[in-house]
C-alpha cells in the first residue's frame, strides 16, 4: 500500500493519463463510481447493456449484465456498498447487491423523461437529475432510502451533473444545454429552495459532476474534452485536458481518494488524473474502508 501510495504521489498533478485500453467500453460509457476496494465501476464495458469492473491496475470485465429494456447511466454507491444506477431507459433507479450481483428496481416513476446522473446526500438518500432532451428542459427527483420517489424542482433546463455540498446542505445541479450550474438549499424533509445561479459557461457544453472534500466541483465539459474544477464561489480554478472531445462522467477513487477517473466518449475508455483534495465520496465511506477513516477515526466533514 505504502508503495502503491507513493507511486501515485510520483504522478504530476491534473495531468491525465488512459487508464484502460481504447475501445474497451462502448459510445454509452458513463456512470463512473469506485468501491472501498479501489475497482471503478462503469457502463456498457464491451457492450450493452453491461457494467464493467475494472482494477485498480486497469484490467476490466463484465461485472453484470442489466434486464432487457434496461440501460444505465449514473452510478453511485451508498455507505453500506449497495450500488445504486439511473436507469433512464425503463424510468427506473436500480439497486444491485455486489455480493449476490442481484439487480433490483429500487424505484420506479413513469414521470421522470430520463433519469440521468445521481447524487448521494450524508444521509444516503438519493437525488436524480431527470433531463428532457427533446424539449431542453429538466427535473430534479429525490429518492428515500425506500424508494419513495418526490419531484423536488422543475422547469429547469436540461438537468445533468448534479452532487450535495460536502455539508449536506446545497444541491448543485448543471444544465448541458443552457451551460449553466444552480445551488439550492435542501431543507430537512429534502425539499429545495433559493435556487441562484452558481457560473455560466459560454460554450460547450455539461454533462456529471462530483465534488471534492473542499466542495469544489469536477465537471465535464462535453465538446471541449476538459474537467472543469470550480469553487463553491463559482470560480473557475482550473481545466484538466482529458486526452479526448467528450468526456461524459466522472468520479474519486485510488487509496487516498485523489484519483479522479473520466468515462471518455471518443476513445470509449476511463482516463485518470491526480488531484489535490480526495473526493467527497471517499470521505464519507466507513472506517473498515482504504480511506481518511482507516485508523478508526472519522474525516470531520465540512
Amino acid at each position: 500500500m505504502y508503495l502503491f501510495l507513493a507511486l501515485l504521489a510520483a504522478d504530476p498533478l491534473w495531468v491525465a493519463k488512459p487508464f484502460t485500453a481504447a475501445h474497451s467500453f462502448t459510445k454509452e460509457i458513463e456512470g463512473p463510481a469506485v468501491d472501498r476496494a479501489g475497482n471503478v465501476y462503469a457502463v456498457s464495458f464491451a457492450r450493452t447493456p453491461t457494467i464493467g469492473r475494472i482494477n485498480p491496475e486497469g484490467d476490466g470485465q463484465v461485472w453484470l449484465t442489466l434486464p432487457k429494456g434496461s440501460l444505465g447511466n449514473g452510478i453511485r454507491f451508498d455507505r453500506a456498498g449497495a450500488m445504486y444506477i439511473a436507469d433512464y431507459t425503463a424510468h427506473n433507479i436500480l439497486r444491485v447487491r455486489p455480493k449476490s450481483k442481484r439487480v433490483e428496481v429500487f424505484a420506479h416513476e413513469a414521470g421522470m423523461s430520463q433519469p440521468n446522473d445521481l447524487a448521494i446526500a450524508p444521509d444516503d438518500t438519493l437525488y436524480a437529475s431527470d433531463p428532457d432532451w427533446k424539449n431542453n428542459t429538466g427535473q430534479i427527483w429525490h429518492i428515500d432510502r425506500k424508494g419513495k420517489v418526490r419531484k423536488v424542482a422543475s422547469d429547469l433546463g436540461t438537468t445533468n451533473g448534479i452532487e450535495v455540498s460536502p455539508n449536506g446542505k446545497l444541491l448543485y445541479v448543471n444544465e448541458s444545454v443552457q451551460r449553466k450550474v444552480w445551488a439550492f438549499d435542501i431543507a430537512a424533509d429534502h425539499t429545495l429552495s433559493n435556487k441562484r445561479l452558481l457560473i455560466e459557461f459560454p460554450d460547450h457544453g455539461f454533462d456529471g459532476m462530483r465534488a471534492d472534500a473542499k466542495g469544489n466541483l469536477y465537471i465535464t465539459r462535453y465538446g471541449k474534452g476538459v474537467v472543469a474544477v470550480v469553487s463553491p464561489a463559482g470560480e473557475v480554478l482550473r481545466e484538466v485536458d482529458v486526452l479526448g472531445p467528450r468526456p461524459s462522467n466522472l468520479c474519486f477513487g485510488g487509496p487516498d481518494g485523489k484519483t479522479v477517473y473520466v468515462t471518455e466518449v471518443e476513445n470509449e475508455r476511463l482516463v485518470s488524473f491526480r488531484a489535490d483534495t480526495p473526493g467527497l465520496e471517499f470521505t464519507r465511506w466507513p472506517s473498515k474502508s482504504k480511506g481518511p477513516a482507516a485508523k478508526g477515526k472519522r474525516k470531520k466533514r465540512r
